[in-house]
């Protein structure tokens, strides 16, 4: 079973579909955590209601400072962070599971598979429009057609539904707070594990969730994350996505390690891009 935090904020009709598909569509009864953060569209009184395991806090703080207050709480040996603006299709937790069987250490980043309403260019997703909101969303729909869309794994991984060993999410820290409302802290972390020794970033192509896109986040207030991600790591964010993780290749017959970036011309133009952005910014 995983722990899964979720943070929220004022987003109950899509917290309640997040909630009843991970209870319709799960294998198993696993650990369901939620931070609340505000909670005066109902949703705190509803988990309450609900018995969900949570933290609450009276305004919003931010993803990162939600998932690590919620994280204190996780009990399993595996977290699964995941976004309020997603539905999980039947299966998505097996898929994880049958991926984890197959690493020869604690150490690894896995993540399910988005599927996306409208088409912004990410490889790493599935592009079908199942609804854009509650009120138009077709849960029977999609469950009847995940199946045909099922992809292959693909590299790079960092974006939620995130799994990681529990272990790990507290020896790099968990959710980088500098960062804080949270643009860019899933590359941080990503990339606090890469720092850490990790080097399987992978993205299960039958682990299926669906994303409204952009619900939560597209409320806040952002941070520079880029900017940040540069000062922190000494280099772009894009450049860590396509040279080290390899953001969206499938998982090809080298297995699901990732060696260190190859020293091309475009990579060497892309460290010295790096560094004159970072000394200009």
């Amino acid at each position: 079973m995983f722990s899964i935090i979720i943070p929220t904020w004022n987003n109950l009709g899509h917290l309640k579909l997040v909630i009843e598909s991970l209870r319709r569509h799960s294998a198993h009864a696993h650990q369901i955590l939620v931070h609340v953060n505000d909670g005066s569209d109902g949703s705190l009184e509803w988990v309450r209601e609900q018995g969900i395991e949570h933290t609450a806090s009276p305004a919003n703080i931010g993803i990162c400072h939600a998932v690590n207050l919620i994280s204190a709480k996780a009990k399993h040996e595996y977290i699964v962070y995941m976004n309020d603006d997603m539905y999980c299709c039947p299966g998505w937790d097996t898929a994880l599971e049958q991926r984890i069987a197959q690493m020869d250490s604690d150490l690894f980043l896995l993540s399910g598979t988005m599927i996306e309403p409208v088409d912004t260019g990410n490889p790493c997703v599935v592009v079908s429009n199942f609804g854009r909101d509650v009120e138009t969303f077709d849960a029977d729909k999609l469950v009847a057609q995940s199946p045909s869309l099922v992809r292959p794994d693909w590299l790079g991984a960092t974006w939620p539904p995130t799994l990681v060993h529990r272990d790990w999410w507290f020896k790099v820290g968990g959710y980088s707070s500098e960062l804080s409302p949270g643009m860019s802290s899933d590359n941080d972390f990503s990339m606090k594990l890469w720092d850490a020794g990790c080097r399987t970033f992978v993205g299960v192509g039958d682990s299926l969730v669906y994303h409204f896109q952009q619900k939560s986040t597209g409320k806040v207030v952002k941070n520079d994350g880029r900017k940040q991600f540069l000062q922190k790591w000494g280099m772009t964010q894009s450049t860590f996505d396509k040279y080290y993780l390899r953001r969206g290749q499938a998982v090809g017959q080298n297995g699901l390690t990732l060696g260190e970036p190859d020293d091309t011309s475009a990579f060497r133009r892309a460290k010295l891009k790096s560094r004159f952005k970072r000394a200009f910014s």
